[in-house]
């Protein structure tokens, strides 16, 4: 959540379309060459020539481009993985809006239920690490949910819900979780700022044709 739902959110606000991709090699240009897209890089690889990247600050900074593929091997993997099923990007940036573009489509009821993927991080192993960073945005698509009257919500959920609506200042819990302190130290303070900002933003990234793009149709009236 501290990279790739952020920095997605933060893209498709400027008007990219952004393209999942699970790995970060050479398939990854082939991918982006054929989209014609502009392949993002990792965050210390800036520079002049390649501005874009998982860093939703360096996103900010860099020149508007159409196309930018989005290597990620948690939430790039789960989203272009993802068959059959409308995908959206959620994170705590724009957890109302998403709860509401998904509860005026009918979803997260019985009949429609709604699976959030809280993805976490990896171990250099290439093992999951959990992050508190995810539970605490799925939390905050979760509660909005529930706002919007969805449901019920699994075990699963509901704790999730109340981890984040239990947490009291969200920024502070960013920036002195494990993910946050490596950001932070690392030079990219901004990027948990940016990821902390809730509610910030009204864009629901879409996942249409391997792309996210922000949802093109109005929803549907409501009484």
């Amino acid at each position: 959540m501290l990279s790739f739902t952020t920095a997605v959110t933060v893209a498709v606000e400027a008007g990219i379309r952004v393209y999942p991709y699970r790995w970060r090699d050479n398939t990854a240009a082939e991918f982006a060459a054929r989209n014609h897209a502009v392949l993002a890089v990792g965050r210390s690889a800036v520079n002049a020539t390649t501005p874009w990247s998982l860093s939703p600050a360096a996103l900010r900074r860099a020149p508007f481009t159409p196309r930018l593929v989005l290597p990620s091997p948690n939430g790039s993997a789960i989203a272009a993985t993802a068959h059959g099923m409308p995908v959206v990007a959620g994170c705590l940036r724009n957890a109302a809006a998403t709860a509401r573009w998904l509860t005026e489509r009918d979803f997260g009821m019985d009949a429609a239920p709604v699976s959030v993927v809280a993805a976490g991080e990896r171990w250099p192993d290439d093992s999951l690490r959990p992050a508190l960073e995810d539970l605490l945005g799925a939390g905050a698509l979760i509660a909005a949910l529930q706002q919007h009257r969805a449901g019920p919500l699994s075990p699963e959920a509901a704790a999730a819900a109340a981890c984040y609506t239990g947490t009291g200042d969200v920024a502070v819990s960013l920036s002195a979780c494990t993910s946050g302190v490596e950001l932070i130290s690392g030079g990219y303070a901004d990027d948990v700022a940016i990821a902390a900002a809730v509610d910030s933003c009204t864009t629901v990234p879409v996942l249409t044709d391997g792309a996210f793009t922000a949802d093109p149709a109005p929803p549907r009236a409501t009484d």
